[in-house]
């Protein structure tokens, strides 16, 4: 059955001057106008594409990919503001989406980047925003495991913490103690569960923990190290931010892997940066044998 607000893989029906015409099932015959039409489209063919409503609120395709669809969070951009009615955001679609000021938790204005879901409206049937992102997460006991790792799309910033949605269904709560860095709200990036409580609530980290953690980030930073030319320019003093954006890692989680990598013999710091050692090459301050004395 062919959904709004999603992709669907509709049969062209019938050919017109505005474009074809594609069986969407229960929802009927829906248009898709010539500058969304395939090259080589023929009568018959399945054609992948995006339900929506225009502008005359009628239902229509394109093969455009929106930013987000129906049953998704997403951060967008605010383009516009209608004082009756509410914010439009962009989505990527030639028709901005509707934020209304009932669905909004605050002000926003054009410019502003905001966390939403996006929703078909019961009453209009008209796909819309909403910012009220709790009553579409799941209250289920989560799926998920201690240590594993999930993707994350932070919400809001609290007293305690970061609020976040993890893999799109239930809400977690990033704690600052757990943050090397400052995180913006719709950042999305990779972490990891720390706890389960009993009653559903998810405690969250962003980086594993213990000889799993380090084990880990060694073999990236080695990685970097072989891809680079054997030269890193990161080191104990890089700024938090930028090991974050490097390595998806915390500035504690780093040096501890730098620590474990130079005890290994695999690296010496070269102030600034890290460069990689050949097995058995020495290091500074490396004991060596005296020279031998003169009879």
């Amino acid at each position: 059955m062919a959904q709004i607000g999603k992709r669907n893989s509709l049969t062209v029906l019938r050919s017109t001057p505005h474009g074809v015409y594609l069986d969407a099932e229960d929802l009927g015959e829906i248009l898709l106008p010539n500058r969304y039409i395939p090259k080589g489209t023929e009568l018959g063919h399945r054609i992948d594409v995006f339900i929506y409503r225009d502008s005359e609120d009628r239902l229509v395709a394109t093969t455009e990919h929106p930013l987000a669809e129906v049953g998704d969070f997403a951060t967008l951009e605010v383009v516009g503001l209608n004082r009756n009615i509410g914010a439009f955001l962009n989505w990527g679609l030639s028709k901005d989406l509707l934020l209304p000021f009932r669905e909004q938790v605050d002000k926003v204005v054009p410019g502003d980047r905001v966390v939403v879901y996006v929703m078909v409206d019961e009453k209009t049937d008209r796909i819309m925003a909403t910012a009220r992102l709790n009553r579409h997460l799941s209250h289920e006991r989560p799926p998920f495991r201690p240590q594993q790792e999930v993707r994350l799309l932070i919400t809001a910033r609290t007293p305690l913490g970061y609020n976040a949605i993890i893999e799109g269904t239930h809400a977690g709560l990033l704690y600052h103690t757990n943050v090397g860095a400052p995180l913006a709200i719709g950042q999305q990036l990779n972490g990891f569960v720390a706890m389960i409580h009993p009653g559903g609530k998810i405690d969250l980290s962003l980086d594993a923990s213990g000889y799993q953690r380090v084990a880990s980030l060694t073999d990236k930073i080695l990685e970097a190290l072989k891809n680079s030319d054997g030269r890193l320019p990161f080191d104990d003093d890089s700024p938090p931010e930028q090991i974050r954006e490097n390595f998806n890692a915390s500035k504690k989680a780093f040096k501890q892997a730098l620590g474990a990598l130079y005890r290994q013999r695999r690296i010496r710091f070269t102030h600034p940066g890290i460069e990689a050692l050949r097995p058995g090459e020495p290091q500074e301050g490396d004991w060596k044998p005296a020279a031998p004395r003169r009879a």
